[in-house]
């Protein structure tokens, strides 16, 4: 391995993340064998393979649509030009993200420990793990989005123009799980309690988001708190330009990418600055 990509023994903040994009680029095809390997393994010897892919979104779509717009006939109270959106499909647009930030976490603390035979090996760039659980749970994410625009299209809705400008909403959200999940693996390593407290963590940023009921359902102060959820922009900014056909909201998603940049910024300092005691604990 040529000594370029080689990320040096310490690391400043400053230059935690340019550091941890060179070693990327130097290694994407481990990064993009990872990525394959994350993806195809989930389904690894069951009988329909990667088809579960597609089955398992389907299969909560159904049910989420079934009990809580059948049963409980819960409405958010926005409409379009074709009539009020299916509260399954909205519901289930807040949980693609709930989806991806709870599936990384949850893989991501548990990364470095199942590959402990690469700690040892001093030329392995340990970084790549976290970006790889991370990228693969996108490209799941982006196959239960298929998922969606299906059911979208098969409820008699259009999808909007402003549909384009999903991936400006999903970029600084992609940024912060990355930035989470950086920080997981490496906890992950010293405190093996983190997956018992990642499962409650998620489960609470589920119900304290409007994930499955509208913000406005709340009192104003409770409102503006749950700003500080990192699901609510990304869910609110997602269900505009996908569901209403509206523009973003700018301002919120400015601050939030300001937000998601920090995050994969102290993430990845954090993941560099503690991997050289990896070893040593495991």
């Amino acid at each position: 391995m040529r000594g370029p990509s080689r990320i040096p023994e310490t690391v400043g903040l400053p230059g935690a993340l340019p550091a941890l994009a060179r070693s990327l680029a130097a290694h994407r095809f481990i990064l993009r064998s990872l990525v394959r390997n994350e993806v195809l393994t989930r389904y690894s010897h069951t009988l329909l393979g990667v088809a579960w892919s597609l089955l398992n979104p389907l299969a909560m779509l159904l049910v989420y649509s079934f009990v809580f717009g059948v049963v409980f006939q819960v409405r958010f109270g926005r409409a379009t030009p074709a009539g009020e959106v299916p509260y399954g499909i909205v519901l289930f647009s807040g949980l693609l993200a709930h989806m991806f930030l709870a599936e990384t976490l949850n893989r991501a603390q548990g990364v470095v420990l199942e590959n402990a035979n690469y700690v040892k090996r001093v030329i392995f760039p340990l970084e790549v793990l976290p970006v790889g659980v991370a990228a693969a749970n996108l490209v799941h994410a982006g196959v239960a989005l298929l998922v969606l625009l299906a059911a979208i299209l098969a409820t008699g809705h259009s999808i909007p123009p402003t549909a384009l400008l999903l991936p400006a909403v999903w970029a600084p959200f992609a940024a912060m799980v990355l930035g989470l999940a950086m920080f997981v693996a490496s906890l992950g390593v010293f405190v093996r309690d983190i997956g018992q407290v990642l499962g409650f963590v998620t489960t609470v940023l589920l119900f304290l988001s409007p994930i499955l009921f509208p913000a406005d359902m709340l009192p104003a102060a409770l409102r503006d708190a749950l700003v500080l959820n990192p699901l609510t922009v990304p869910v609110e900014q997602t269900r505009a330009v996908l569901l209403w056909g509206e523009a973003p909201d700018w301002r919120a998603l400015g601050g939030y990418a300001l937000a998601g940049a920090a995050m994969a910024w102290t993430g990845s300092w954090w993941f560099l600055r503690t991997r050289k005691g990896f070893a040593d604990v495991m």
